[in-house]
């Protein structure tokens, strides 16, 4: 596999409710999402064919769905979701591993910043078990 070719979703923005204090989990809140798919795009930039590569409109509606309609304490958490849920629904034969960023823009901190971000990657086990 090329370890170059890489399909992106960057910059998806949703409202969830996840947080480690209730109020974050009563009302709804801003996320920012980045999904990066390792994956081996050689078949479909010869054939120019859905079928050979990933469908990142299905894969915006899986993180969309994740992030609306579950709940969770850390962005870690939710990060990891994302990425099994991105790994379960591509071709092995085609994705390798995953990247997630999962930023938190009003995460309730004292003072003035950006945004709070966990980055995690994930790679698929190979056949034998080992990594």
């Amino acid at each position: 596999m090329d370890a170059r070719d890489r399909i992106s979703l960057i910059g998806m923005r949703f409202l969830g409710r996840h947080g480690v204090l209730l109020e974050e989990r009563l009302e709804p809140q801003p996320f920012e999402v980045d999904l990066i798919l390792h994956a081996d795009l050689a078949v479909a930039s010869a054939s120019d064919s859905l079928t050979d590569t990933a469908d990142y409109a299905a894969l915006f509606e899986r993180v969309r769905q994740i992030v609306e309609s579950e709940s969770f304490r850390l962005i870690e958490a939710l990060a990891g979701a994302i990425a099994a849920a991105a790994l379960e629904a591509t071709d092995p034969k085609l994705v390798d591993a995953v990247e997630v960023r999962v930023r938190k823009p009003e995460a309730p901190l004292p003072g003035t910043f950006g945004h709070v971000e966990a980055a995690l990657m994930r790679r698929r086990l190979d056949d034998s078990g080992g990594s």
